[in-house]
């Protein structure tokens, strides 16, 4: 959903203080591409997880669960920490 030029601009301008990247505009990201060496990006493969569905289902099935219940969820981003 971003363009790379333009996640390279906000690096430089401050408007991003870092990024971690594993989805590009063009997969794979060019050996050319000035992202790889930008001291502010850190780039990992697209499949830096597992996404082994015998783990992740009982995870997403017990978030489900509570939302219906109206529980507190895990793991959520807090917005104001920025994480």
């Amino acid at each position: 959903l971003q363009k790379d030029a333009d996640v390279l601009r906000a690096l430089d301008d401050g408007t991003l203080k870092e990024a971690s990247l594993d989805v590009f505009e063009v997969e794979p990201l060019p050996k050319t591409s000035p992202l790889w060496s930008h001291p502010k990006v850190f780039v990992t493969p697209h499949a830096a997880a597992t996404s082994d569905p015998a783990h992740l289902v009982p995870i997403m099935l017990r978030q489900m669960d509570a939302f219906e219940r109206g529980e507190k969820l895990e793991n959520l981003v807090d917005r104001e920490a920025g994480y």
